[in-house]
C-alpha cells in the first residue's frame, strides 16, 4: 500500500480548507505541520504570541457584555446555522481531520457527525436553561435559582479528537451566552482554523461579531497564557493528566474555573457468561481504533480464568489480519501513530511489560518504515500479563493491550479500580446481577460503565468524563452545561413583612 506524496497531501488539505473558507496563504507562518500519514509538511502557518493572545481573551471579553444579553434560543439560532454548515462541509472537514491526525475516513467522518449532533442537542438545550424552584420556609416568599452566562470559556484541546471536543464545549458554551477562544493542538492547526471558519460565517450571517469565537494557535505556552488570564472564567483543557496537573493549579490560584478531560486506562471485564463473538468485536475496535489514540481506547482485558485463553486467541487472531496503512485509502483499519515521541512510547511500554513478565501474544512491530522514515505504523499489540505491574498503571497512547486473568468477580472489579484513571469502563456479561453490580457504588469507579460495549463511542447525550486523575470535569449532554453558566439563589417576599430564615427575629 503506497503512501501518498507531500505534493499530493498539501494540495488534498488547501482544497478541504478553501471549501471551508481558510485561505491558507494569509495564514501562512514559519512553524511547519507534519501530516502522520506520511511524515511531510502539510502547511505552514503562523503561530499567535503572548499579546495576541491576550488581546484575543480581550475582545472576548467585550463580545461577551453583548452576547449574555442576547436570549438563549437566538443564540442556538447561530449553532444552528452552525449545524448546517457542518453537514454542507462534513467531508471537507473530515479531510483534514485524516490529514492532520491520521483518522481513517470513517472515524474522521463520525468525529464531524459529533459536531452536527452536539449541534442538534444544544439547539433544544437553549430552551431548557432550566432553573427550579423551591419551597421557602417564610411565608409569603419564593425561592428559585436561576442561571446567566458565566463569561470568557477557553478550550485547549488535543489531537486525538481535533474538531469534536472543541465543539463539544463552543456548542454548549455559545447557547449559555459564553465566548470561546480555542488553542487547538499544534498537530491540527488546519481543523481548527477551517472549523473556526464556519463557525464565523454562521455568526457573521447572524450579525453578531466575530470576536465571539476565536482561535490562537501555538505551542503550550500559548495555552498557558490563556489559563492564566484572569479574564477566562472557564478553562475546559483536555489532554494528559502531566498537562492536567499544570492547568488546574494555576487557574485554581486565580479562582477560575476549570474543566479538565484528562488521561484514560480503560479495561473491560469479560465474564464466563460473554458473548464472546460481540465480546471480541468490542475490544477490537475499543483497543485498536484510531490505533488506539484515543482517551477511550481500551488499554486492558481482566478476562476470567475460564475464558481468558480463547479471549486473547480471538483478539490475536483478528489483529494479526488488521489492514494497517494510509488512512485515506478504502479498506484501512488502522492508521498512523500521531509523531515520533508516540512511538518511542510504545516501543518503551512493549519492552517494559515483557521485562515485567507479560508474553507478546501479536504486534509489537512497526510496519510501513521504509516507504516512511518519518510516519509511524505499528501492527495493534496484545500482551498478556501475570499480573498488573507499573507499565499497566500507565497510559500508553496506541493500540496496546494488556490481558490478564481473573478468578471472581470482586478481584476483577479490585484490578479495573486499581489504577489511577478513571474515565471508561465495560463488563461483557449475560449475568444480570454481574452487570448490575459493575454498575453500582460497589462497582466501577469510572465516570462512564458500559455493559456489552467497548469503552469508547460514547454518545454526546451523556456527560462524557471521568474520575480520579481523568480530572472530574463533565462535557457534551446531560448537565454538563452547568458549567458553563452561573448560579444565582433568588428569594422574593412578597408578604410585605420581613420574617427572617431560621426564626431569627432582629426588632429595630
Amino acid at each position: 500500500m503506497s503512501l501518498p506524496s507531500e505534493t499530493d497531501l498539501r494540495a488534498l488539505a488547501e482544497s478541504a480548507a478553501r471549501a471551508c473558507g481558510v485561505d491558507l496563504s494569509a495564514a501562512a507562518g514559519e512553524h511547519v505541520g507534519l501530516s502522520p500519514i506520511n511524515g511531510l509538511p502539510v502547511a505552514s502557518l503562523a503561530w499567535s504570541t503572548p499579546d495576541q493572545v491576550a488581546a484575543a481573551v480581550a475582545r472576548a471579553a467585550t463580545a461577551y457584555d453583548e452576547w449574555r444579553l442576547v436570549p438563549a434560543p437566538v443564540r442556538g439560532g447561530v449553532v444552528r446555522r452552525f449545524g448546517e454548515l457542518l453537514r454542507e462541509h462534513l467531508d471537507d472537514l473530515a479531510t483534514l481531520v485524516t490529514i492532520e491526525v491520521g483518522k481513517i475516513t470513517s472515524e474522521a467522518r463520525g468525529e464531524v457527525q459529533e459536531m452536527v449532533d452536539i449541534c442538534d442537542y444544544a439547539v433544544g438545550l437553549s430552551r431548557q436553561l432550566f432553573g427550579r424552584t423551591m419551597t421557602s420556609e417564610r411565608p409569603a416568599h419564593r425561592l428559585m435559582e436561576t442561571w446567566h452566562p458565566l463569561g470568557v470559556v477557553g478550550v485547549i484541546s488535543a489531537f486525538n479528537f481535533p474538531v469534536a471536543v472543541w465543539s463539544w464545549n463552543t456548542a454548549i458554551a455559545l447557547v449559555c451566552g459564553d465566548p470561546v477562544v480555542w488553542k487547538p493542538s499544534e498537530q491540527a492547526p488546519l481543523c481548527a482554523l477551517a472549523s473556526a471558519a464556519l463557525l464565523s460565517r454562521a455568526l457573521d450571517e447572524a450579525g453578531f461579531s466575530p470576536d465571539i469565537s476565536q482561535v490562537v494557535l501555538g505551542d503550550a505556552t500559548v495555552g498557558l497564557t490563556m489559563v492564566d488570564d484572569p479574564a477566562v472564567a472557564l478553562v475546559s483543557a483536555t489532554g494528559s493528566t502531566r498537562m492536567g496537573r499544570e492547568v488546574g493549579p494555576r487557574v485554581a490560584a486565580r479562582f477560575g474555573r476549570s474543566l479538565l478531560e484528562l488521561g484514560g486506562n480503560n479495561a473491560a471485564i469479560v465474564a464466563p457468561s460473554a458473548d464472546l463473538d460481540l465480546t471480541t468485536r468490542g475490544i477490537v475496535f475499543a483497543a485498536a481504533g484510531t490505533a488506539g489514540q484515543r482517551c477511550t481506547s481500551m488499554r486492558r482485558v481482566i478476562a476470567h480464568t475460564s475464558v481468558v485463553d480463547a479471549v486473547t486467541d480471538r483478539v490475536a487472531a483478528a489483529y494479526a489480519k488488521l489492514p494497517i496503512g494510509s488512512p485515506l485509502e478504502p479498506g484501512t483499519l488502522v492508521g498512523p501513530l500521531v509523531n515520533e515521541r508516540a512511538h518511542s512510547s510504545y516501543a518503551a511500554a512493549v519492552s517494559a511489560a515483557q521485562e515485567s513478565g507479560g508474553e507478546l501474544v501479536v504486534g509489537g512491530e512497526r510496519v510501513l518504515d521504509a516507504e516512511a522514515a518519518g510516519a509511524y505504523y505499528v501492527r495493534p499489540t496484545v500482551v498478556r500479563m501475570k499480573e498488573q505491574s507499573e507499565v499497566v498503571h500507565t497510559e500508553t497512547f496506541a493500540p496496546l493491550l494488556y490481558v490478564m486473568a481473573y478468578d471472581d468477580l470482586d478481584e476483577a472489579i479490585a484490578l479495573n479500580n486499581a489504577v489511577p484513571q478513571g474515565l471508561s469502563s465495560s463488563i461483557f456479561t449475560q449475568d444480570q446481577a454481574e452487570a448490575e453490580l459493575f454498575m453500582s457504588a460497589a462497582g466501577s469507579d469510572c465516570g462512564i460503565v458500559n455493559v456489552n460495549i467497548g469503552t469508547s463511542g460514547a454518545e454526546i447525550g451523556g456527560a462524557f468524563g471521568g474520575e480520579k486523575e481523568t480530572g472530574g470535569g463533565r462535557e457534551s449532554g446531560s448537565d454538563a452545561w452547568r458549567a458553563y453558566m452561573r448560579r444565582a439563589t433568588n428569594t422574593v417576599n412578597y408578604s410585605g413583612d420581613l420574617p427572617l430564615a431560621q426564626g431569627v427575629t432582629f426588632d429595630v
